[in-house]
C-alpha cells in the first residue's frame, strides 16, 4: 500500500505542466505584493492619484509592516519549498518561475533592508 501511494505522488507532480507550479507563481507574486504593502507606511504610492488617502493608509500599514515583511518571507519560503519538492519528483524545472521566485526574494530582501533608501530614491525619480 505504501508503494501505491508514493507512485499516486510522483505521478501527480510528474503531469504538472513541464514543472510549472501555480503555487510557486502564486507564492512569489503574494511575497511582492506584501513586500510593497509593507513598504507603503514609507513611501505612500502614487500620491498625485491618492493624495488625500496616503497619510491615513500610511500610518495604517506602519502597525501591519512586521506582519506583512514576515508573510513575504513566509511566502518566499513557500515558494523555495515549491520548488525543492518539484525536484523532488523529478519535474522539469520552469524557467519563468525559477526567474520569478529569484526576483521576488531580492526584491523581499532590498526592501526589508533598505525602506528608507528605497522610498527616498523613489520619492526623487518621481519628482524629476
Amino acid at each position: 500500500m505504501l508503494l501505491q501511494n508514493s507512485d499516486m505522488t510522483s505521478n501527480s507532480f510528474a503531469t504538472n505542466k513541464g514543472g510549472r507550479s501555480p503555487s510557486t507563481i502564486l507564492a512569489s507574486l503574494g511575497a511582492l505584493g506584501s513586500v510593497v504593502l509593507a513598504s507603503s507606511c514609507c513611501l505612500p504610492l502614487l500620491p498625485f492619484l491618492f493624495a488625500a488617502g496616503t497619510a491615513g493608509t500610511s500610518a495604517f500599514f506602519v502597525k501591519l509592516r512586521p506582519f506583512l515583511l514576515a508573510a513575504s518571507v513566509l511566502l518566499i519560503g513557500f515558494g523555495f519549498y515549491q520548488r525543492w519538492r518539484a525536484k523532488q519528483c523529478n519535474c522539469k524545472p520552469n524557467l519563468v518561475s525559477a526567474l520569478l521566485l529569484w526576483f521576488s526574494s531580492i526584491v523581499v530582501l532590498v526592501f526589508i533592508l533598505f525602506p528608507q533608501a528605497i522610498a527616498n530614491f523613489l520619492a526623487n525619480l518621481l519628482a524629476g
